[in-house]
């Protein structure tokens, strides 16, 4: 079966706190956004599994398609090689794995690695529907605990994964130890946008019309489409970002605005 093909290695974080009483519970969506550490991680894992299967469908239509655009563009931020080795973090349903792939040349090899299985499994459809099982190789893992030698990979990618992460310079601090002396992480996540007008419509968009159009194409109970404009408001933006990036040792961080800064991807050099 497929599901069974999603490896699990001890890259998954080896020792997981027991649950805490009452933890079962779903936690407000909008509370979630200001969690940080194992909390955090459980609540984003109970959203993500429930709209897996819908996920892709509901990317492209919250959107508006232009998703599509933003994975490419990352895609093309990571050098071509020849037997090169990158990791997609927070891989999801393997779209930008998939993008990476032919950009690691002959011999290359391409790790789609999740925390949560749900979503891996319909990204690893993917990638079998291209017969690219050989290339790609999809890998439940912990953003903040890898568990790959140090210097593994010429990239590492992600793309709308770090403001799920439990702890953010953990997760960063970690993706920068597992890349390679002059390697590159691209970091492809939503932002703040640059214009005053363009903030005030995406907020109206955000917390009122997204919320509305994800629940009703993915039935979801959980909250988790009133979680995802919440975690975008509560992350770090542009600035704030590349500094994060500094303080984790890279040598080189840059980033471009797209559609006005509603996205921005960050291109760290260690």
């Amino acid at each position: 079966m497929i599901e069974d093909r999603c490896y699990q290695t001890y890259m998954v974080q080896a020792q997981t706190p027991p649950a805490q009483k009452g933890t079962d519970a779903p936690a407000a969506p909008l509370a979630v956004s200001t969690w940080s550490g194992q909390a955090r991680e459980d609540a984003v894992q109970r959203m993500f599994t429930a709209i897996a299967g819908c996920y892709d469908l509901n990317n492209t239509l919250l959107s508006f398609g232009l998703h599509h655009r933003w994975k490419k563009i990352t895609a093309s931020y990571v050098p071509v090689t020849t037997g090169g080795r990158a990791l997609d973090v927070g891989a999801g349903t393997a779209d930008l794995a998939l993008l990476i792939e032919p950009r690691m040349g002959t011999n290359g090899r391409v790790i789609a690695s999740d925390l949560n299985h749900a979503m891996l499994v319909e990204g690893l459809k993917k990638v079998t529907s291209r017969g690219l099982g050989q290339r790609i190789t999809c890998l439940e893992a912990n953003a903040e605990h890898l568990g790959f030698p140090d210097g593994t990979f010429h990239a590492v990618t992600t793309g709308f994964c770090m403001r799920n992460v439990g702890n953010l310079q953990q997760a960063v601090t970690e993706i920068h130890r597992i890349l390679q002396p002059g390697g590159r992480f691209v970091c492809l996540e939503f932002s703040r946008p640059i214009f005053g007008w363009l903030r005030a419509l995406y907020d109206w968009y955000s917390f009122r019309l997204l919320p509305w159009i994800g629940t009703k194409v993915a039935r979801d109970t959980t909250g988790v489409y009133e979680y995802l404009p919440a975690s975008i408001r509560n992350f770090p933006d542009q600035e704030r970002l590349k500094q994060i990036l500094l303080g984790a040792g890279f040598s080189q961080v840059t980033y471009r605005n797209l559609s006005g800064g509603i996205v921005a991807i960050h291109v760290a050099t260690k």
